[in-house]
């Protein structure tokens, strides 16, 4: 046993290093660098596995979009976000098998993805074959039969009867599907996750946090009235909303398609639904009306305003104008879409002066 002497000093010794402000601050330094990883991982886990409307965007991004994963990210998350690009690859085959069957209109992929994404990701072992994707794919369609003339040729005509694959739009209808289909109920909270997730990548953005606001509420915000001038000589392309909907700011900006590095961004992105009436800024003359295919502005129109001015509207769905046609400020010149080097429904807004292109929001009400 320690002798009363060595005691008393030792005692001394650990009240002065407990009064010792720089003793603290290394004892705390110490910790921090101890508990620092694990409370990172234990973040990053939380928000990838996060079932709720607040889905991880970084993730719902590398899903969708690509690019490379971070080489932090554990390997058992890296797999889920592989085995849903996975997924997503078959389930776009099995888009293409249905797509020749149908006469009108087209299944919604990114609806299908969403729904499956909010269902199945971070499940372990996800395991499905080609058949089970086909079978949740056909929840997005009705098949009705119907008969048509042929003429074989000899020129007679007959009747023939054949199959067409009706894409459904009611979602209460392709949940129902899904239910039959899967054999499981789907809660109300991966409805509302699903719809989060179609929003974020169609647009850029969420609903609103309200599990009771749908996507039919918060379109009504999306201002199609237009013009708005808000008392200027501007007009919105979009309605008096477009700050609200503004998906993609002018200049320097990330890589939108993944990946590392970023870009210039010659204008104004705006998320809305295909079809929303797109309007003329201003009065003019249009240039051009373009289709660049898959590349680059899409189906595109560009108004000549004078003085040097002019705009550009990109990614057109639809254009209802025609080169060397004279517009008035507010017309529906055409209609948003994801035409060209696009990652959604969207208008890519552009103003230049004298061949510069400036950022849009010095001009818009």
């Amino acid at each position: 046993m320690a002798d009363p002497a060595t005691i008393a000093l030792a005692v001394k010794t650990a009240i002065a290093a407990a009064s010792d402000k720089r003793t603290w601050k290394a004892v705390g330094v110490l910790i921090a660098a101890v508990l620092t990883p694990f409370i990172l991982i234990i973040v990053m886990i939380m928000s990838l596995l996060s079932g709720t409307a607040q889905h991880n965007d970084s993730a719902v991004d590398l899903v969708f979009n690509g690019g490379s994963i971070s080489a932090q990210v554990p390997a058992e998350y890296r797999q889920y976000i592989e085995d849903m690009r996975s997924s997503f690859s078959v389930l776009d085959g099995a888009v293409s098998e249905i797509t020749p069957q149908i006469e009108s209109g087209g299944i919604d992929a990114t609806r299908v993805k969403s729904i499956f994404y909010s269902l199945y990701f971070g499940a372990e072992n996800l395991r499905m074959d080609k058949n089970d994707y086909r079978k949740f794919t056909d929840a997005f369609i009705r098949y009705e039969k119907r008969t048509r003339t042929v003429t074989d040729k000899d020129g007679n005509k007959t009747q023939e009867a054949y199959t067409v694959a009706v894409p459904i739009s009611d979602l209460n209808e392709i949940y129902a599907n899904l239910e039959s289909a899967l054999g499981r109920t789907i809660t109300n909270e991966n409805k509302v996750n699903a719809a989060q997730i179609y929003s974020r990548v169609l647009y850029g953005h969420s609903l609103p946090e309200n599990e009771n606001i749908g996507e039919d509420e918060w379109k009504k915000g999306v201002g199609t009235d237009g013009p708005y001038t808000g008392g200027g000589n501007f007009a919105s392309p979009l309605g008096a909303n477009w700050r609200g909907m503004v998906t993609s700011e002018f200049g320097w900006r990330p890589n939108p398609f993944g990946g590392s590095g970023g870009e210039g961004h010659s204008g104004l992105d705006l998320g809305a639904p295909k079809g929303t009436p797109i309007h003329a800024a201003r009065d003019g003359v249009v240039s051009s009306v373009i289709d660049s295919g898959s590349s680059g502005y899409g189906y595109h129109v560009v108004i000549d305003h004078g003085d040097g001015m002019v705009t550009l509207y990109g990614h057109c769905s639809k254009v209802y104008v025609r080169s060397g046609q004279a517009v008035k400020q507010g017309d529906v010149i055409a209609a948003v879409g994801s035409t060209g080097r696009s990652t959604g429904n969207h208008l890519h807004f552009e103003i230049r002066i004298n061949g510069k292109a400036v950022n849009p929001r010095n001009y818009l009400p």
